[in-house]
């Protein structure tokens, strides 16, 4: 058995170990932390569990991608699910109307076009548009016959100018760029293809895990155990250690060496690099991964609400609070925040009354400079005060959408850029890692290949983020050892 050893058990390593075990590779998972999963963590506050990351998914349907997949991963059949609003898993409000959008192409049109009459066929050609950019991602659309010229001249080419050439009327333009806060949308610079998969990912089915995401991250370890592999916390990397054509090993801090065939890195590919010290990874590449630009961080505040006060929301909401839903990024201190994204936790199949929500809204790590470098629980009175003000500032703008539901919250806890640097060590706390930015050519370089033969890099700054994009780009990697073919084969017989 070729021994294969994976760093970090996020979505993207702990997937690639369940693939090349059920594949015959001796697999050890090794995690700096204490808990598995990366954004697919959980936390609990008394008796209230609240989602860190992957707070929806889509796809999950029988025959549809992630479904698919998840059985190839032998974890969908213990993975409860509770379905979001087929008409209206999305509500984008804006400018004082709200507008839904719909599972499937004719429900979502004939809902959009209810308000906008007139663009019914315009969003009939957005949507043909959405399907024959995600139809050239192989790994997402488990497609073997891909145009990789439509896949390419997509990814050069941004949200807005795309919408824009389609759609005529400026405030559905908005409206359809409204759901940019799952992949933190620039205006000029997010590629349309971006936008096409995180579109068509979740309006094929939109579900909520009931009781948490971490319950995946939990399945996928006992699929590695089965198949002979293991998965170590507390276990920090310190060096990969390479002779003159390949990786041999990996060291942890504390000295222990596993002796490794493959070697897969599924932490950020900044994070990487200084583990590796090696004549075949060359300077030019070095400084580019090192040098790439992340996505904006978030400020999240995770709400207990009193005991059956607030009704279940099968939907998630996206206020805006400024005159466009492009920009929300670039704010101040008066004008922040400019958008909120507001969801219920499911903590029960067919709930009626929320137990938890989260309200999560951009937040630059800039602001975080003065505490850079402590450690959670002895950042002082200052950063507490910091995230106290904070939060009322976004409870208050929530509150100016939903009069009343200040008065519905028990407690209220809050994680900032820091939180998120802590708990997955992703540079600047970036919720999606690497940004795609059409501007910036040199990124498209960093694939899951290195000069390194047999050194690999997986999770969501290689592909794409959230919960298909990891699994595609888990998929793609290990393709590279097992061949596309192998791989294409074993998911046909699902």
């Amino acid at each position: 058995m070729k021994k294969c050893v994976i760093i970090g058990s996020g979505l993207g390593g702990l997937s690639c170990g369940c693939i090349l075990a059920k594949n015959g590779y001796d697999v050890t998972i090794l995690e700096q932390g204490t808990q598995i999963g990366g954004c697919l963590q959980c936390f609990r506050r008394g008796d209230a569990v609240f989602e860190t990351g992957m707070h929806y998914i889509g796809s999950a349907d029988p025959g549809q991608t992630l479904n698919t997949i998840w059985h190839y991963l032998e974890i969908g059949s213990d993975i409860p699910l509770e379905r979001l609003d087929p008409d209206g898993y999305d509500v984008i409000s804006f400018q004082g109307d709200h507008f839904r959008f719909a599972n499937g192409k004719e429900n979502f049109i004939n809902t959009l076009a209810d308000q906008f009459p007139q663009s019914k066929d315009e969003l009939a050609k957005y949507y043909d548009l959405i399907q024959m950019v995600t139809s050239a991602a192989a790994m997402h659309s488990l497609n073997t016959q891909v145009d990789l010229n439509v896949n390419a001249d997509y990814q050069i080419v941004s949200i807005n100018k795309v919408i824009d050439s389609v759609i005529s009327d400026p405030l559905l333009r908005q409206v359809l760029a409204g759901i940019q806060p799952l992949y933190a949308g620039e205006k000029d610079r997010t590629p349309f293809f971006t936008h096409a998969l995180i579109f068509d990912f979740y309006n094929q089915s939109a579900f909520r895990i009931v009781g948490g995401s971490s319950q995946v991250a939990e399945s996928l370890q006992k699929s590695i155990q089965k198949n002979g592999g293991q998965v170590l916390v507390q276990h920090k990397v310190d060096k990969i250690e390479c002779d003159e054509s390949r990786a041999t090993a990996v060291i942890t801090a504390d000295g222990e060496r596993f002796p490794a065939d493959l070697v897969i890195s599924a932490i950020h590919p900044a994070r990487t690099m200084p583990l590796i010290d090696s004549h075949l990874i060359r300077p030019a590449y070095r400084r580019r991964v090192e040098n790439t630009r992340n996505t904006i961080s978030a400020f999240t505040v995770y709400l207990k609400f009193k005991k059956n006060t607030v009704k279940y929301l099968n939907s998630n909401i996206y206020y805006y609070r400024s005159d466009s839903t492009w920009g929300c990024e670039d704010y101040d201190e008066r004008s922040w925040p400019k958008c909120l994204l507001y969801m219920h936790f499911c903590h029960e199949k067919n709930p009626v009354y929320a137990e938890a929500g989260e309200i999560l809204t951009y937040m630059r790590f800039d602001e975080m400079q003065q505490w850079f470098g402590t450690h959670i629980g002895h950042r002082g009175e200052d950063y507490k005060a910091f995230k106290r003000r904070k939060a009322e500032t976004v409870i208050a703008a929530l509150e100016r959408e939903i009069p009343g539901i200040s008065h519905q919250i028990e407690h209220y806890y809050t994680s900032t850029p820091l939180t998120y640097l802590d708990y997955t060590d992703v540079p600047d706390g970036a919720m999606y890692g690497i940004a795609r930015d059409v501007n910036d050519f040199g990124q498209v370089g960093i694939t899951s290949k290195t000069k390194i033969p047999n050194l690999l890099l997986t999770g969501q700054s290689i592909t794409c983020h959230g919960m298909l994009g990891v699994l595609a780009g888990s998929l793609i990697t290990c393709s590279e050892v097992l061949s596309r073919e192998v791989i294409f084969s074993q998911l046909k017989k699902v």
